[in-house]
């Protein structure tokens, strides 16, 4: 009868492992999603592919306006206004998004609805005052094919925007999730969304450098 015990508590994982491998959808995981090396985690992985991809892509329309900048018919084109609100409110939105996240890791599901719902909210705004600021170059005959400059910045803004766009729709995903309570309080949860939202916070940041101040 002791060695029945002794056996059983033996091949029982211990309590600390079995919180450990709890996964992300919803039980407690320390560690969280997107921890440990990446190639352990498909979902970390795959994000990572897609943000090198992004990064490739938007690497080459930099050498193409870098190459095109040195024809003799680009005329620089000044920054519609809207456009730095703009990028206050898409830092804004990783700041909120950063505190619903902190929240959450602290094991406090106080407020990780409130703040995500910001999130979202700040994104969308971003979204519909880059639309405004393109209506307002519209408005002054600045158009995509007005030159080189011009179209350089529709067409990365506007592609910049279809992934922020992509963001939101992913954004609809997690907002459930934490109406549901589907995140584990202590974990990080929010850890792969929140990496594909800064890495376009800062993308637009880069943009904006290579467009109106490089």
């Amino acid at each position: 009868m002791t060695v029945s015990v002794v056996s059983a508590a033996e091949t029982r994982p211990p309590a600390a492992s079995r919180f450990e491998a709890l996964g992300p959808g919803g039980s407690p995981s320390p560690s969280g999603p997107g921890s440990g090396p990446i190639g352990s985690d498909p979902a970390r992985f795959g994000l990572w592919v897609l943000l090198g991809s992004i990064a490739m892509l938007f690497i080459g329309f930099t050498s193409a306006l870098v190459f095109r900048r040195a024809a003799a018919d680009w005329v620089p084109m000044s920054a519609p206004p809207l456009v730095w609100i703009n990028t206050a409110v898409l830092a804004l939105s990783s700041v909120a998004l950063e505190t619903a996240r902190r929240r959450l890791r602290g094991v406090r599901y106080e407020g990780v609805q409130t703040w995500i719902s910001v999130t979202g909210l700040l994104g969308a705004l971003f979204v519909a005052g880059q639309v405004q600021a393109w209506r307002q170059l519209v408005a002054q005959g600045v158009f995509l094919s007005s030159d080189p400059h011009s179209a350089f910045f529709y067409v990365l803004t506007g592609v910049h925007v279809v992934h922020v766009l992509a963001a939101l729709v992913w954004f609809t995903t997690v907002f459930v999730r934490v109406r549901r309570r589907a995140y584990a309080p202590g974990g990080d949860g929010l850890a792969l969304f929140a990496t594909f939202w800064h890495f376009l916070g800062g993308l637009w940041a880069y943009l904006l450098f290579v467009l109106f101040v490089l």
